[in-house]
């Protein structure tokens, strides 16, 4: 019989956020899958590093650093054709995801590749945007606002029509985008409305005021910006 896959939501850093079901999971595995930077380390298995077996198996799927679709692709490809091996050998596989597996998650494509053939079960995590927001002391959003959540990568006339219309925004993967979010917001007369948080979670976390945030962001970064239409105070 085929094994099971698992797509395990691990939270956004802070190993005291996965879930009891995500370290259970992980703990009982005979594989764990992971993705890695080429070349890098990876900070999903990081995170679960301390549930992780001793000597369980374990297979890096290692994506390359490009803004090109295709090469992930054929990452994926690959990764998924190692897991497949594995579940036809009757293991059950944990693939641990940073953040959730379904949102913004790389489990996704692995998911895409897996799921016609194999049992799969996606275990939720905690949220960036969610963690971001704890560590800004400021909701998300408040009685009937509507959140929009919007990537850095956006062309900027575009984010513009969108952070322009909603009521509450969450601006993730900021990393290089960051001028472009500035002058974005400052077009729009929103910086004193905004905030900046780096890291959620993690010892070296920044949180405060977008103003006062620095020149320049690393990729695990968030600008969460509450026009307060609909007070929650």
């Amino acid at each position: 019989m085929n094994g099971k896959l698992y797509g395990v939501g691990l939270g956004p850093g802070d190993p005291e956020l996965m879930t009891l079901k995500a370290a259970r999971l992980i703990g009982a595995a005979d594989v764990v899958a992971y993705p890695s930077l080429e070349g890098g380390a990876s900070f999903a298995r990081a995170i679960a590093a301390g549930v992780i077996r001793d000597g369980v198996e374990e297979i890096a799927i290692s994506i390359p650093m490009s803004v090109k679709r295709e090469p992930a692709q054929a990452a994926y490809d690959a990764g998924a054709a190692d897991l497949a091996a594995c579940l036809r050998a009757g293991k059950t596989v944990v693939v641990l995801c940073e953040g959730d597996p379904f949102f913004y998650g790389s489990f996704m494509y692995l998911f895409s590749r897996l799921s016609d053939e194999f049992e799969v079960e996606v275990v939720p995590g905690v949220t960036s945007v969610t963690a971001c927001a704890a560590a800004l002391r400021s909701p998300l959003s408040a009685r009937n606002e509507v959140l929009t959540i919007i990537p850095g990568p956006m062309e900027e006339t575009a984010m513009e029509q969108r952070i322009a219309a909603a009521q509450a925004v969450a601006v993730m993967k900021v990393g290089r985008h960051l001028p472009k979010i500035r002058r974005v917001l400052d077009r729009l007369g929103l910086m004193e409305h905004a905030g900046y948080v780096e890291r959620a979670t993690l010892p070296e976390q920044k949180a405060m005021p977008l103003a006062k945030a620095p020149e320049t962001a690393p990729y695990f970064s968030m600008i969460l910006v509450t026009k307060g239409e609909d007070p929650w105070l």
